[in-house]
C-alpha cells in the first residue's frame, strides 16, 4: 500500500543568500567604477561601505531564516541591490559637488540602517499579517492624520512649493510616506468586509455594470480626500497615489470595471477643475506641455536639463562617474531616473526598471498565493503603490505626465522614502511567508476523530 505525502516546498534561503551577495557584488563594483572615473583612485571607503550594505542586508536575511522561513527569497536581494544603487548615484553626485565629510550618502547609509531595523522589528513584532486587520479603522486616523501633519502650524514645511513636509528639530521628514502603507492596510480592511455590498449591480450604461448609487459613498469620499490634498499641500504627486491606490484595491475587491471607469472619470474631471482654479497646478501642466517655451523656463528648466542629461547618455550611457547629472537640480532626489539615464544609457535604466517590475510581480504572485482575503488585498495594494509609484516618477521626468515630486522609491535620497519602503518589503515578505507556507498536516488523533464522527453521521 503506497503513502501519500504532502508537498513541502523549499524555503530557498539559500538561494536569497546567494542573490544578497551578487547584489552587494554589483553594487562595490558600481562604487569602485565612479570612484576610478571622477577621482582615478581606489576609492578609500570601498570597504566600509561594502562591510555597511552587508551588515544591514545579511541582518535582515538572518532575521528571516528565524521568523519568516519560507518568505520569498527575492523581495531582499532586489530591495537591497536598489538601495546600494541609489547610494551609488548619491556618492557619485557628492563628489560631483565636493561635499565633505561623507556628504550625502554617508547619511543615506545611515538612513537605510535605520530603515532596516525598523523593517527587522515589523518582521518580528508582527507574526501574522491577519493582526492587523484588527487595527483596520486605527489604520485609517493614523494614514489620514499623517497627511494632515503638515497642514499644522509650526510643524509644517513649505519645501519647493510643497507643503508636504514636518521639521523635526534640524531634520524634515515627509509623513506621506508613511501614510500609504496605513492607508492601504485600511482600504484592505474596509474593502474585505464591505466587497459584497460594493460589487452589486445597479444598472448598466455602454455595457458596463455600475454600481448603485448609495454605493458611491467610499470613492467619492476618497475622490475629496485626493482634491484636498492636492488644494492644501500642493502635492499632486500623492494626491494621485491615494487615489489611485484605492480604486485600484476597490477594483480587485470587486471585480467591476464599473470602478475603474467611476474613477477615471473623478480624477480627470477634479485634475481639471483643479488646473482652473489654481495656479500651481497651471505651472506644472506649463511645464509637461511646453518645457521649452520661454514662459516655461522663466519657471523652472529643471525638466529640460534632466531631458538633456538622459539624451546624452544615449543607448548604453557615458559610463559610471564620467557625466554630468549634477546639472540638474534635485539630481539625488527628485530626478535620480535621470542621473541614472544618463550615465547608464537607456539600456541600464531599462534594466533598473525590471528590477522594480520584478518586486511588483513577486507581491502579486504573494497576493495570489495567500490565503485569506485581507492578505490578498493588502499584499495587492502595497505592490500597485510601488508599481503607481514608480510610473508617477518616470512619467514625470520623462514628459508622460505632469512632474509630481515623489521619490523614486529605494534609489532617491531621503530618509522618510527609505522607512516608509523596507517597512513595505516588510509587510510583504510577512505575507509571503504565510502564503508559502505549507498548510500543517492533521493529526492522527484528529483524523481518528473526524473518521468516528463520518460513521456516526452514517
Amino acid at each position: 500500500m503506497s503513502t501519500v505525502t504532502s508537498f513541502v516546498p523549499r524555503t530557498r534561503r539559500n538561494v536569497e543568500l546567494a542573490l544578497l551577495l551578487l547584489a552587494i557584488g554589483i553594487v562595490l563594483v558600481a562604487y569602485l567604477n565612479v570612484g576610478l572615473a571622477v577621482t582615478g583612485s581606489f576609492p578609500p571607503d570601498l570597504l566600509g561601505y561594502g562591510l555597511g550594505l552587508l551588515a544591514i542586508s545579511g541582518g535582515f536575511h538572518l532575521v528571516l531564516r528565524w521568523k519568516a522561513t519560507y518568505a520569498d527569497p527575492l523581495l531582499l536581494p532586489i530591495a537591497t541591490l536598489l538601495n546600494g544603487l541609489g547610494l551609488v548615484m548619491i556618492h557619485r553626485l557628492d563628489l560631483a559637488h565636493h561635499r565633505t565629510g561623507g556628504g550625502l550618502a554617508l547619511k543615506q547609509l545611515v538612513w537605510s540602517a535605520l530603515a532596516v531595523v525598523i523593517a527587522t522589528g515589523v518582521m518580528i513584532a508582527l507574526r501574522d499579517h491577519r493582526q492587523l486587520r484588527r487595527f483596520t479603522f486605527t489604520a485609517m486616523a493614523i494614514g489620514l492624520g499623517l497627511v494632515l501633519l503638515p497642514l499644522v502650524p509650526g510643524i509644517g514645511k513649505n519645501i519647493n512649493g510643497n507643503r508636504i513636509w514636518i521639521g523635526l528639530g534640524p531634520f524634515s521628514f515627509q509623513p506621506g510616506e508613511i501614510a500609504k502603507i496605513a492607508l492601504a492596510v485600511f482600504f484592505a480592511g474596509y474593502l474585505v468586509q464591505t466587497r459584497d455590498v460594493l460589487s452589486l449591480v445597479g444598472r448598466r450604461f455602454a455595457g458596463i455594470a455600475l454600481p448603485r448609487g448609495r454605493d458611491l459613498g467610499p470613492i467619492l469620499i476618497a475622490w475629496l480626500a485626493s482634491l484636498g490634498v492636492l488644494v492644501f499641500e500642493r502635492d499632486l504627486g500623492s494626491s494621485l497615489l491615494f487615489f489611485g491606490l484605492f480604486v485600484a484595491m476597490l477594483y480587485v475587491a470587486t471585480e467591476r470595471r464599473s470602478w475603474i471607469a467611476i474613477g477615471l472619470v473623478l480624477f480627470c474631471g477634479g485634475a481639471y477643475l483643479a488646473y482652473l482654479l489654481f495656479g500651481h497646478v497651471q505651472q506644472r501642466v506649463l511645464l509637461w506641455l511646453h518645457p521649452f517655451s520661454d514662459k516655461a523656463l522663466q519657471v523652472s528648466d529643471q525638466i529640460v536639463l534632466g531631458l538633456f542629461g538622459m539624451s546624452s547618455g544615449g543607448l548604453f550611457g557615458t559610463g559610471l562617474g564620467r557625466g554630468h547629472p549634477e546639472l540638474t537640480y534635485f539630481a539625488e532626489s527628485d530626478f535620480v531616473v535621470p542621473s541614472f539615464g544618463e550615465e547608464l544609457g537607456l539600456v541600464g535604466l531599462f534594466a533598473v526598471f525590471m528590477l522594480y517590475i520584478l518586486m511588483v510581480e513577486r507581491g502579486l504572485r504573494t497576493a495570489l498565493g495567500v490565503r485569506d482575503g485581507f492578505g490578498k488585498l493588502l499584499a495587492t495594494g502595497l505592490a500597485f503603490s510601488m508599481a503607481l509609484q514608480c510610473f508617477v516618477v518616470v512619467g514625470g521626468v520623462t514628459r508622460v505626465i505632469p512632474l509630481t515630486g515623489l521619490t523614486m522609491p529605494f534609489l532617491s535620497y531621503g530618509g522618510s522614502s527609505l522607512l516608509a519602503n523596507w517597512a513595505l518589503v516588510a509587510l510583504l515578505l510577512r505575507i509571503s511567508d504565510q502564503a508559502r507556507r505549507p498548510i500543517p498536516e492533521p493529526s492522527a488523533d484528529s483524523r481518528s476523530a473526524e473518521t468516528t464522527q463520518v460513521v456516526k453521521l452514517r
